[in-house]
């Protein structure tokens, strides 16, 4: 073989290798490295550009060395939850269609015309529990943010949020028996290079039983929901970070999450029965204690006969799932 086909050879061969180990489960690959290693890519390519004419035994190995060791060190580099694309830089882009964003002039009137809506800097929401409310859904929507979910409160809703550049508003209406909650954020339009971060900190009542639905777009989201009664979670997002730990599950407790590239890790107590469906493309998938039912699908053992149970679905690109028992 010559040299100049060494290369392009053997990166053929490193990723269909990738790919066989991952869907056998040989292996289990950080595909979120992809989003703050990706400058590895330019040092391998410009490597192999500077020794492309060098046929030299020594610039063969260092290119193999350069390539190969890349590769390891962007597939499987822990490095925890990072997304930002340059150092001390953090990337935001918003694609929302609401009104408000095509708009910027509805900004002001929407202030003022709902009691609900604050711009920027650093405010609270709250709504009043309400005695006899047995059941709430929680809508969350909008990216860039960081999202915590960690305490309880005495009224049904409370966020402390942080920004200079963003406006949310919460409304709350009644469905039949369901007191329902829109919390959202409304970004500027187009891209956003800072330091800065938007944060929001909720705290909900633990008395009713919650259906919670987050859209986001790249996000850093941490719920602890263990003290509360959730009968549906639903987390959709792009390159986002989900790190969500549940309570035992009510007689059939559901978790969908759809992703793009992205990290989630799911935590659930020792003793719940759990079902999961994976629908996850060129994901890793971890699932520790979980034994395979069929193409797809692992449960816990015992499942079938469990009184209450959790299923999750998961479904996403090029992302690192993992579900573990606490």
């Amino acid at each position: 073989m010559k040299n100049d086909k060494l290369i392009p050879g053997l990166i053929l061969v490193l990723i269909g290798a990738a790919f066989l180990l991952n869907n056998f489960g040989v292996v289990h690959f950080h595909w979120i490295n992809i989003l703050h290693l990706w400058p590895l890519f330019l040092v391998m390519a410009g490597i192999n550009l500077v020794f492309a004419h060098n046929t030299t035994v020594w610039a063969t190995i260092l290119k193999i060395t350069v390539l190969v060791g890349g590769f390891a060190f962007i597939l499987f580099g822990d490095f925890g939850n990072r997304f930002n694309f340059w150092p001390h830089y953090r990337y935001t882009y918003n694609n929302n269609n609401d009104s408000d964003n095509n708009d910027d002039s509805d900004d002001e009137s929407d202030s003022t015309s709902n009691p609900g809506t604050k711009w920027g800097g650093k405010a609270n929401f709250s709504e009043p529990y309400k005695a006899g409310i047995k059941y709430a859904r929680l809508n969350i929507s909008g990216g860039g943010t960081t999202y915590r979910l960690n305490d309880v409160t005495g009224e049904l809703f409370e966020a402390d949020t942080r920004g200079s550049r963003n406006k949310y508003d919460l409304t709350e209406h009644q469905d039949d028996s369901t007191s329902v909650l829109n919390f959202h954020m409304h970004n500027h339009n187009g891209f956003n290079w800072g330091s800065e971060k938007n944060d929001v900190n909720i705290r909900l009542n633990p008395s009713p039983v919650w259906d919670v639905d987050v859209e986001t777009g790249a996000t850093d989201l941490n719920f602890d929901l263990s003290k509360f009664k959730v009968k549906s979670l639903k987390l959709h997002g792009g390159a986002a970070s989900f790190n969500v730990k549940m309570g035992q599950p009510q007689s059939m407790t559901d978790v969908d999450i759809s992703t793009g590239v992205s990290s989630v890790e799911i935590s659930i107590p020792q003793n719940a029965a759990c079902s999961i469906q994976t629908d996850s493309g060129l994901s890793s998938n971890n699932f520790d204690g979980f034994n395979k039912s069929s193409d797809n699908n692992f449960e816990t053992p015992g499942y079938s006969a469990a009184k209450n149970k959790m299923h999750i679905h998961i479904s996403g690109g090029l992302s690192d799932f993992k579900v573990r028992r606490y």
